[in-house]
């Protein structure tokens, strides 16, 4: 399950955490706040900046995961600017001793991902990559190597929160050309909107990866959250792992 850090004071936050887990997430993915994250739609981009105007964000998210940890294996989403502003050994510290159990950075440049691998690995930290439908075979093994984890397979090219159709024989080729490429699992996530899509796309990969819709839940109806938890977890079912971040 995807939580934005510090969408809620901290006692509210941890309390949410507890309901969302006993709603049937099995692994949360904490995301760092940032001002520009690209790759998302506007629902979670504006949980983000409502978090930002609280305040100490990577504080926040520290404390997230620490709670988070304790309830769930736990992850944390991140884009490169806040890492490479507060320093990729410094944030890579914190989240271990927090007890993440890995980092997945969606826009790591290319030229830093040797150092990014060097400076995890040395703190124990799992580093998932996240792989653009749009890559082509011959880069396939350059954007998987060193990852760690698992690999990210979005199951659209739009941002989070798209809630059309899905092509779930491209998404087919594509966890197949991953699996080719990579012995790691492969998770799915972006534009999985439902539980019956949900449902569609869990044969095709290891994982399903819900987000927008919960924290949608989250920003505007917190009670309706672990409902909400709770159906994707049935559709996915017997999927074993549920992290949410679509």
């Amino acid at each position: 399950m995807f939580v934005p850090a510090g969408l809620y004071p901290a006692t509210a936050q941890r309390q949410h955490l507890d309901q969302l887990a006993q709603a049937g997430a099995d692994l949360f993915e904490v995301g760092l706040p940032t001002e520009d994250a690209a790759l998302d739609g506007p629902v979670i981009q504006t949980a983000y900046h409502r978090a930002l105007r609280s305040g100490n964000a990577l504080d926040h998210a520290v404390r997230a995961v620490e709670h988070a940890a304790s309830l769930r294996p736990t992850v944390v989403m991140t884009y490169w600017e806040p890492v490479s502003r507060h320093g990729p050994a410094y944030v890579a510290r914190l989240f271990a001793d927090a007890g993440a159990a890995g980092v997945m950075i969606v826009d790591l440049p290319a030229h830093q991902t040797a150092r990014w691998h060097k400076i995890a690995r040395a703190t124990g930290l799992r580093t998932p990559h996240l792989i653009p439908r749009t890559t082509p075979d011959p880069l396939l093994p350059a954007a998987v190597a060193g990852a760690s984890g698992w690999l990210y397979a979005p199951a659209t090219t739009a941002p989070t929160g798209y809630r059309g159709p899905l092509d779930i024989p491209g998404l087919a080729g594509f966890t197949q050309r991953l699996r080719a490429a990579s012995p790691l699992p492969v998770v799915s996530g972006v534009g999985i909107s439902t539980p019956a899509l949900a449902a569609r796309v869990a044969p095709l990969v290891d994982a399903v990866v819900i987000g927008t819709p919960v924290v949608r839940a989250l920003a505007t109806n917190p009670a309706q959250a672990p409902d909400l938890t709770a159906a994707f977890a049935r559709a996915l079912h017997p999927t074993t792992l549920t992290e949410t971040r679509a």
